[in-house]
């Protein structure tokens, strides 16, 4: 992401929500799901307290995410590319030191 906000193009090129993209993006929202369903299984407890929360915060971050969307635009994008690529780079560390000690 932070190479991308230096080097690559602003935006989508296409319509994310048609064609190719929407299954790529359908496909990597199921592997998601699944990975979450197989862990909740695997812990053999009710699901239907955990679906109902994540299916309120995603709705709320969704909306939220939206409006936001809206009223910024794409000006302070490269901002936000650099930001998130910073953020999943710490995530990554975070992760790699928890397997580690």
């Amino acid at each position: 992401m932070i190479y991308e906000s230096f080097h690559g193009g602003r935006g989508f090129q296409n319509d994310p929500s048609r064609g190719l993209t929407l299954i790529a993006l359908s496909i990597a929202t199921s592997i998601d799901a699944l990975a979450v369903g197989l862990s909740l299984g695997v812990l053999n407890k009710p699901i239907i307290y955990p679906s109902i929360i994540i299916g309120i915060v995603c709705a709320f971050f969704s909306i939220v995410g939206v409006a936001i969307g809206r009223r910024v635009g794409n000006k302070p994008g490269k901002f936000f590319e650099i930001l998130g690529g910073i953020i999943l780079i710490s995530i990554g560390i975070k992760i790699l030191i928890q397997h580690l000690g």
